[in-house]
């Protein structure tokens, strides 16, 4: 049976949020709040017309999200797409055991509920704000475990996911196991460790106006190998053509051996959803979609 996300740990409400703020930022305290969404780690809650207030929601995850403080600001300006780079910062308090940031609202819908009107064109933005990213990372940037690591990293983790979802009846094990089998034998990613965002998916992208108008959630932030944020060439566009322009964007000497474990990561990440999202319908679909464009597929 799939499962569903990981309980919260604390309960975040307005009130709450209220009491940070008039403790800690007391002229935002009058504003409206509204909570927005409850991530597997964050909740956001929405301040004013301007502002969001994102808090973890589980102590797993608040050493990512004190490395999205740190780094965020500083990669920000040289990004082509806005990203919620923190305009101030949260501590514990009010009962809150946890640090918390206040970032800007960046309009739009998550693409996997809205997609970009023209695919080629959000292809295009995506690839250019990848090749922007993708930058060698300084010997201090955060470390992951389990984000820009090798596939062969991934592989318990993956035959868990087929064993869940062959059980349900949700996937093709023996095909499934084949494909990953396949992207784990090739070579591995042999450049610098570079800057990657770790948790690129189209719940994380935001589309307004029918274009892609930000990129969202850098809790996962680390180097490594750039397959892993590559894997939204599967996440978001469903034709190999609109990968193709993904790739022309991004670099247009990228090698094979790079889309393969992209398409590693892509069928991963796809099975992680399905697993472990039933509760969260958005993450199931976009699961879900991930999995066919890895499996119609025949190449990258």
């Amino acid at each position: 049976m799939a499962n569903a996300m990981p309980p919260a740990e604390v309960d975040i409400d307005t009130d709450l949020v209220r009491r940070l703020l008039a403790e800690q930022h007391p002229d935002l305290a009058g504003l409206p709040i509204e909570i927005m969404a409850n991530g597997w780690d964050n909740v956001m809650c929405r301040l004013g017309d301007d502002l969001i207030a994102r808090l973890p929601r589980r102590s797993l995850a608040v050493r990512f999200f004190e490395n999205e403080q740190r780094w965020l600001p500083e990669l920000a300006p040289r990004l082509p797409l806005p990203v919620p780079a923190p305009v101030r910062l949260g501590k514990p308090g009010a009962g809150y055991p946890w640090p918390w940031s206040i970032v800007p609202y960046l309009p739009g819908e998550p693409a996997g509920r809205t997609p970009p009107a023209v695919a080629a064109d959000a292809a295009r933005s995506l690839g250019g704000f990848l090749k922007a990213l993708h930058t060698p990372a300084p010997g201090d940037a955060p470390v992951n475990p389990v984000r820009g690591v090798p596939l062969e990293a991934r592989n318990e983790a993956v035959t868990k996911n087929i064993a869940i979802l062959r059980e349900s009846r949700q996937i093709d094990s023996a095909k499934v196991r084949g494909l990953w089998d396949a992207a784990r034998a090739t070579p591995r990613w042999a450049g610098p460790a570079l800057w990657i965002h770790g948790d690129l998916h189209p719940a994380n992208i935001l589309v307004h106006d029918s274009r892609i108008s930000a990129v969202i959630d850098f809790g996962d932030i680390t180097s490594g190998d750039p397959a892993n944020d590559l894997s939204v060439a599967w996440m978001l566009f469903d034709d190999a053509s609109d990968r193709d322009v993904f790739w022309q964007a991004y670099d247009p000497v990228i090698t094979a051996d790079t889309k393969q474990r992209a398409k590693g990561w892509a069928l991963a990440l796809s099975l992680v959803m399905m697993a472990h999202s039933a509760d969260n319908p958005l993450m199931q679909a976009i699961g879900q979609r991930t999995y066919r464009a890895v499996l119609k597929s025949g190449h990258p």
